[in-house]
């Protein structure tokens, strides 16, 4: 029993680092594309766009296409994901609600 209680605590630890883990990357992203953001459906009037952003794919920057998200709670606003530049090199900041 102590074991499995041991090895879950670990598993969650670990999870959590990657979790919190950071991307740092020597090549800077291309420019964003240009998105035409459609109007929002008309069941979901209060869903946030989420803009597209370029990934980073192990040897390549992808583009990843924007999108409507429900909000978590009325008023919430989305705050966009960014690359920073940082010391040489770029650093994915994620994006989160307000």
């Amino acid at each position: 029993m102590k074991k499995q209680l041991l090895t879950a605590a670990c598993a969650l630890f670990l999870t959590a680092g990657i979790a919190n883990a950071q991307i740092h990357i020597t090549i800077g992203p291309p420019p964003p594309h240009r998105e035409v953001v459609p109007p929002p459906p008309p069941e979901h009037r209060d869903w946030a766009w989420h803009a597209g952003y370029h990934r980073w794919d192990g040897g390549q920057y992808v583009w990843v296409p924007g999108a409507y998200v429900e909000p978590p709670h009325p008023h919430a606003r989305w705050v966009a994901g960014r690359w920073d530049h940082r010391g040489g090199e770029y650093v994915w900041v994620e994006g989160h609600w307000r």
